[in-house]
């Protein structure tokens, strides 16, 4: 007695929620959808908590009116079935028809090495056939999980997501496009210079003269530390500082170190930047003999050279400067080290393949004295962003 007594109150608590839930839907003027259970496999969320995130998503967009889950799991329980476990499909279409829902929304979140795969589903309780699909591959960037959910419940669904999420959790080739957020691009960086003018002429000069005895073309090695600090649309603002070591293969050490502000257009790749640049370089006070009282006309040499037995009159008396030299500074070997500083301006363009950039520039940076032109080339990985919402 007490066992049809107890089956009779399950049939009147199942057809109460079936008629509660038939008037929703004719009041909201939606389909009736219900989500049992999702998948959840390699990602800090339990399927609970996925199942729970898909629902209030799909709610969101308005498409559908969605089943409470405590009403849904009430009456899947007093029939037997594990919501938990109800993931095949003949268990979601018995699952719909005991709801009394039009649609069942089913799928799994899973993580694969460093992607987050979504699948997502639309069962037709009426016809038993499936309605919608939606697969995905994310980043691993489990924080921002329920985001990945909102955009494969909009793209199933026919709704167009936040194209600025889509390219923080999906597009991993382009760089991020939202201003919330900021890249880190480090690597290594090598290259060569050439130096025109005045100090293209001190570098090969011998060193009995002031010169270096060094090639015109030196190599560059080094490392760049970039940080891409805005973003908007297809446009990235971004700061880079470049440390080098040059002169290798002439036995010399030469540092420099560049500070670039710029920008990168992401759809295509190239950048521009301009800044400045220090350089740690051997200069000497001295005069070119116009005159040729010190030999040929034309030719450098050191202030203290003023002060030679040469500039001694007739009489015997000192002359500090017998032509009135114009004593200036310049590039030399015997002088002492100081810093010297310019201006660089570079273009460039960065080759991706993946999470690998790489960038290769061309720069000039533009010196009375004499100008340098060069190239660099390198590689980095893009480093995980850090999102704010």
């Amino acid at each position: 007695m007490k066992k049809l007594i107890t089956t009779i109150k399950n049939l009147f608590l199942t057809g109460t929620f079936l008629v509660c839930g038939t008037l929703f839907a004719q009041q909201s003027g939606k389909p009736t959808v219900a989500i049992p259970a999702f998948d959840s496999k390699g990602v800090i969320h339990d399927a609970t908590a996925v199942a729970y995130m898909v629902r209030l998503e799909v709610e969101k967009t308005g498409v559908y009116a969605v089943m409470d889950k405590y009403d849904m799991n009430d009456i899947l329980t007093k029939n037997n079935i594990d919501v938990k476990t109800c993931l095949g499909k003949t268990c979601l279409l018995e699952a719909g028809k005991l709801l009394g829902v039009q649609k069942v929304i089913t799928g799994a979140v899973e993580r694969f090495a460093e992607k987050i795969v979504i699948t997502m589903r639309v069962i037709d309780v009426t016809s038993g056939g499936i309605e919608k699909t939606e697969a995905t591959e994310y980043l691993n960037l489990q924080p921002e999980l329920q985001h990945m959910i909102e955009i494969s419940v909009k793209k199933m669904l026919g709704i167009a997501p936040d194209p600025n999420v889509v390219a923080l959790l999906i597009d991993y080739e382009q760089p991020i496009t939202s201003p919330k957020t900021s890249y880190k691009l480090n690597g290594p960086r090598m290259g060569a210079s050439m130096t025109f003018g005045e100090n293209a002429e001190r570098l090969t000069a011998p060193l009995n003269e002031g010169g270096f005895d060094m090639y015109p073309i030196t190599s560059q090695f080094g490392w760049q530390l970039e940080h891409q600090y805005m973003s908007a649309g297809n446009f990235q603002a971004l700061v880079e500082g470049i440390f080098m070591i040059g002169g290798l293969e002439n036995g010399k050490m030469i540092p420099s170190a560049t500070l670039l502000n710029g920008f990168r257009f992401s759809k295509v790749g190239w950048e521009f930047g301009v800044g400045p640049t220090f350089r740690i370089v051997q200069k000497a006070q001295g005069f070119y003999d116009h005159t040729g009282v010190f030999g040929d006309k034309g030719d450098w040499h050191l202030k203290s050279e003023l002060y030679s037995a040469q500039n001694l009159d007739t009489l015997g008396q000192f002359i500090s400067n017998p032509a009135d030299y114009e004593v200036v500074s310049r590039v030399d070997s015997r002088g002492n080290y100081s810093l010297s500083t310019g201006l660089v301006i570079a273009v460039g363009k960065t080759f991706r393949s993946g999470y690998l950039n790489i960038p290769f520039n061309a720069y000039v940076s533009p010196r009375k004295e004499g100008t340098i032109v060069g190239f660099s080339f390198g590689f980095n990985i893009a480093k995980k962003p850090k999102v704010q919402y």
